[in-house]
């Protein structure tokens, strides 16, 4: 289950660095430093079917989805399909849709991967580092107990144990559906 190699067992002269391999990247690297920057990435998502934006769940005035540049597995966005900057541009329902969207990500999140805990926020402006400034969303960042990984400090890397396909898999066949379902 492990993307780490030991450096050991290549072919060649043996070193001791270890591989981590994150292929689903390349899609990223390739389309540049700043993909769909031309549109708003979060207003040009709900255009195409979902697996394809890694949308997971599409409510009446807001969706979710997984975030492109994770800072964990399964890090979901709560956007709301109106191109707003900031939480006090949203309507009630919008607020309200939100919300209820964050609880139930929080709900499946915890299902599907038995996280421990969450991080929750809206960075609104790139003052306030938002990497997407001109379209509010909220992150939900699931958090584990046995998370201690040193890459981020050290060597400014993120180590994701699954591929954005398969988180998107997992999150939308937990997510609720029906009567009762936003």
């Amino acid at each position: 289950m492990s993307d780490v190699e030991d450096g050991r067992d290549f072919a060649g002269v043996p070193d001791e660095f270890q591989r981590l391999w994150t292929p689903h990247r390349m899609a990223y690297i390739q389309a540049g430093p700043e993909p769909l920057r031309e549109e708003c990435p979060f207003c040009e998502a709900p255009k195409h079917p979902d697996a394809e934006r890694l949308i997971v769940a599409r409510g009446e005035t807001a969706y979710v989805l997984l975030n492109l540049f994770p800072y964990n597995s399964g890090h979901l966005l709560v956007c709301p399909y109106r191109h707003i900057a900031t939480y006090d541009q949203a309507t009630p329902e919008e607020v309200a849709e939100i919300g209820a969207l964050t609880q139930i990500g929080m709900r499946v999140l915890r299902d599907v991967s038995r996280c421990d805990g969450f991080n929750l926020g809206m960075n609104q402006g790139a003052v306030a580092g938002a990497g997407v400034d001109g379209h509010l969303h909220q992150h939900i960042v699931p958090r584990w107990t046995s998370d201690a990984n040193f890459f981020p400090i050290i060597a400014k890397t993120k180590a994701l144990p699954q591929l954005l396909g398969e988180v998107r898999e997992a999150v939308a066949g937990a997510w609720p559906s029906g009567p009762d379902a936003p």
